[in-house]
């Protein structure tokens, strides 16, 4: 008996439900509410997936002080990488602040916490912990033949970016000095580095969104810095990332590494300083940073 009252319900149930829909009150509202989000997404998301759209939205109308930094770089949309070579800009080979070590270990000091080098009062590093900027993840980094890839150090401007953007009619000198500057160097995750490659901001960001305004900042930064000039599919992506983030500022620019002095030929840990190393005799660094 309780079995067929249920059936009976359940046919009824359906044939009120269907009458209501059948309704022309019924069938306005939910095209009404139908119409309604479909709207929302259109608003959302068109922008992001037109660009002309995106221009009459305003997406690109971005103000604060990193933007009027972005609105004063040259635009230029005739930018040609003929002619590029990686060794142009001298990676690794110079020691602009003369402490005797090798950029990339300057920048793993710099950007790794939980530093540990090969040997007291050192260059090398040995061991850390990234906090990867790019991906958000926590990367423990060991140097070896098969591990040191894991944390590459990334050009925020790539190189081949910078050529296009002006480079190629620099000197030696200034290219040298571009490709080993701290400001323009990052340790990231090398997976990342290599999906970067050389694209521009108009092309690849970060996965990590919480780090895209800092990105474009630091290529904002750079890129004034050296007058080199955008394209203007680039300025607009990176006036769409600085539109979530109006009160970022331009950083200030730190040396790879902080120092502290030796004294009397001993290092302030108490190990011999050899003189005949110059990073030694003037600098001893510390080994967490």
């Amino acid at each position: 008996m309780y079995r067929g009252w249920g059936r009976s319900s359940r046919r009824c149930g359906t044939r009120f439900s269907a009458s209501r829909m059948r309704s022309p009150a019924a069938r306005a509202g939910v095209l009404i509410v139908a119409a309604i989000l479909v709207g929302v997404l259109v608003g959302v998301m068109l922008p992001r997936v037109s660009t002309p759209v995106a221009r009459i939205t305003g997406e690109y109308v971005v103000s604060g002080p990193v933007a009027d930094v972005l609105h004063a770089l040259t635009v230029d949309a005739r930018q040609s990488g003929k002619g590029y070579q990686r060794d142009e800009f001298g990676y690794r080979q110079t020691d602009d602040d003369g402490n005797g070590c090798d950029i990339r270990d300057d920048i793993l000091a710099r950007d790794l916490h939980d530093v540990r080098f090969t040997v007291t009062g050192g260059c090398t590093v040995r061991s850390g912990t990234l906090e990867d900027p790019y991906t958000g993840r926590t990367i423990k980094f060991t140097r070896g033949a098969t591990s040191s890839a894991d944390v590459q150090i990334d050009h925020v401007v790539a190189l081949e970016n910078a050529w296009r953007s002006g480079a190629s009619a620099w000197s030696r000198a200034q290219r040298y000095r571009f490709g080993n500057d701290p400001m323009n160097l990052l340790a990231v995750e090398g997976k990342a580095n290599e999906e970067k490659g050389s694209a521009s901001a108009a092309y690849w960001l970060p996965t990590n969104s919480d780090f895209r305004c800092m990105y474009v900042t630091l290529q904002i930064t750079v890129k004034a810095a050296y007058q080199l000039s955008v394209t203007p599919q680039e300025r607009e992506a990176m006036a769409a990332v600085l539109r979530g983030c109006p009160g970022q500022r331009i950083p200030e620019r730190q040396p790879a590494r902080q120092p502290t002095p030796a004294v009397y030929g001993v290092s302030p840990y108490g190990t011999m300083v050899q003189h005949g190393l110059r990073r030694h005799v003037t600098w001893r660094y510390k080994t967490d940073l």
